[in-house]
């Protein structure tokens, strides 16, 4: 049996969830989402808790089993809690900052790089950072992971300065440079 398969989702209270034919719906204070699921995994609530069960041990049924359980986790944690990336901006001149609801970048380019929000995704500038930390937050683990990827790849860190944009617990392996004349 799948270890990850296996494990019960719980629900949290505020949360609501309907199941039909092959489809999950899942409504929190956070949001609202909506997934279908191929019709072979069966998707079923009890006492507060949903379970992910496959039909056979075949391996695309047990393949699919632990990728539906970590889905229908991810939406329940997502309506709930939400998820959030920050990225740390390195760099003189560098800086980010909020115009509305969008994200606008000041990454050394001669023009200002802007980052469209979305219904289930929005960012975050602490004001006493300088506008050299973005949280990216959402309902939606995948929308929040690629947003973030997105900005870092804009101007990923380099390995002699440091200079870019990194995730925050990312370790940027540093060169030594030139030595020089002796």
């Amino acid at each position: 049996m799948s270890r990850v398969g296996k494990q019960p989702i719980p629900i949290p209270k505020g949360v609501t969830v309907t199941i039909t034919k092959n489809e999950l719906k899942v409504k929190g204070p956070k949001g609202e989402l909506t997934q279908s699921f191929n019709p072979d995994i069966t998707i079923r609530e009890e006492d507060g808790h949903l379970l992910v069960e496959r039909p056979t041990d075949q391996r695309h049924h047990r393949a699919l089993h632990g990728l539906t359980r970590a889905l229908v986790n991810n939406m329940v944690v997502g309506v709930s809690e939400g998820f959030s990336k920050q990225l740390n901006i390195t760099g003189v001149g560098y800086r980010a900052e909020l115009k509305g609801k969008d994200l606008v970048l000041h990454l050394g380019y001669s023009h200002p790089i802007t980052m469209h929000s979305s219904t289930t995704l929005g960012f975050e500038v602490p004001d006493d950072k300088r506008g050299t930390v973005i949280i990216v937050r959402g309902i939606r683990k995948d929308e929040v992971g690629q947003m973030a990827a997105e900005i870092r790849k804009k101007r990923p860190p380099e390995p002699y300065l440091g200079k870019g944009v990194a995730y925050s617990d990312e370790i940027i392996r540093r060169k030594a440079g030139k030595s020089g004349k002796k």
